[in-house]
């Protein structure tokens, strides 16, 4: 269980007790399993909104984006920021990284996240109009943070200092990714076909991500693999949306 509470201190802002994984990769395989939490969680903030003012839809949504935000601690969020500085900005790969590592929030970073709030506020929005969509959303989140774990475990950190996403990059331990698969390939038995097209574009795009990061900055850091986690999000919700 020490591999769960790691995963959970590391994607949520849940307090948890417990002691951590004597190694963080332990904590790879759980990562779907705190998604689908999330999810639900999420979910379940949205519904019962809509359950007890049926009409107000748009606040259901907004309910679910400021859940969201609450239970992870706006930690993908500040990567995508970071990250779309640093991209922005231009330059070589030490500047870009450094713009990256500056906790200051500049023009193209403030842009970015307003544009992902929307599309998942949209995303949500629709959703929340179909029977079992909570569902869905559990799958776009387990799937989201299994291909991140993917991403992070088959990469090399790219900044030669470290830094807080240092010990989950490189492991390359296969084991306990297969597992994290199977474990959001279990929603083929809940919504089938959505779960399937979910899977190849979330692999799909970890996977060009991937090689983005190492042509631009020679591996990932943790902002990156937070802005994977948003973009990964919100490309999975619109595809369930389209689908269903």
């Amino acid at each position: 269980m020490r591999g769960l509470i790691t995963a959970l201190r590391t994607l949520t802002a849940i307090p948890v007790p417990g002691r951590d994984a004597r190694l963080l990769a332990d904590a790879l395989p759980y990562f779907p399993v705190v998604g689908a939490l999330l999810g639900l969680l999420v979910s379940l903030g949205g519904w019962g909104l809509l359950a007890a003012a049926p009409e107000w839809t748009a606040g259901a949504a907004a309910l679910m984006l400021l859940l969201e935000i609450l239970l992870t601690g706006g930690l993908h969020t500040d990567g995508l920021g970071d990250a779309a500085d640093a991209l922005g900005a231009g330059g070589d790969r030490r500047r870009a990284l450094a713009i990256m590592k500056d906790s200051r929030q500049g023009s193209f970073g403030v842009v970015a996240i307003v544009l992902v709030l929307l599309f998942k506020w949209a995303a949500y929005l629709r959703l929340l109009e179909l029977v079992g969509g909570w569902k869905l959303v559990c799958l776009a989140f387990a799937v989201s943070r299994q291909a991140t774990a993917h991403l992070a475990a088959f990469q090399t950190y790219a900044r030669a200092g470290g830094g807080t996403g240092q010990p989950f990059v490189g492991a390359r331990r296969v084991l306990p990714i297969i597992v994290g698969w199977l474990i959001v390939a279990g929603g083929l038995l809940v919504t089938a076909r959505p779960a399937a097209a979910a899977i190849i574009l979330a692999a799909g795009l970890a996977w060009l991500f991937g090689r983005w990061c190492r042509a631009r900055y020679g591996g990932v850091t943790g902002d990156l693999l937070g802005a994977h986690t948003e973009i990964s999000l919100v490309a999975v919700l619109f595809l369930l949306v389209i689908l269903t």
